[in-house]
């Protein structure tokens, strides 16, 4: 799967294992930023993340911040996605399987690495039921 990943300051040390695991799972991961725990702008990041998987150049994004609650807010105001905040494993498996999620969203500040691992395994691996939600999604992308 190609796989857009960004963070602010906040949520660097989070990406930065993240990917690794990523890629040792096979996955294609583009960084989009930030490169250090130097204070940043997180829309600045995560914007240009959330608009490449809107574009269809990426199949999902993750993002992270202190908290993931900003970097959630700036994905969703692009048309297309879909950016769910997780804070456990029920809640990324449901993000996917009743949302169709097409991003993550994960705070550094929230959880030890091993939960956010967790999290980003089960929001892969698990698909979107399909049906009416879908239906749904697709008539709200097109307005």
């Amino acid at each position: 799967m190609r796989i857009a990943i960004a963070s602010d300051h906040a949520g660097f040390s989070y990406k930065e294992q993240i990917k690794v695991f990523l890629l040792e799972r096979g996955h294609e991961v583009i960084d989009f930023g930030t490169d250090s725990t130097e204070p940043v702008d997180y829309p600045d990041i995560v914007r240009p993340a959330a608009e490449a998987v809107a574009n269809g150049e990426f199949e999902r994004g993750i993002v992270l911040g202190g908290s993931g609650t900003g970097e959630a807010m700036v994905a969703n105001k692009t048309v297309g996605i879909r950016c769910a905040l997780c804070w456990d494993l029920l809640s990324g498996r449901l993000s996917r399987e009743h949302n169709d999620a097409n991003m993550l969203s994960l705070g550094e500040r929230m959880m030890p690495i091993h939960e956010a691992l967790g999290i980003v395994d089960i929001w892969l691996s698990t698909p979107f039921e399909g049906g009416r939600h879908k239906r749904r999604v697709e008539n709200i992308e097109k307005h």
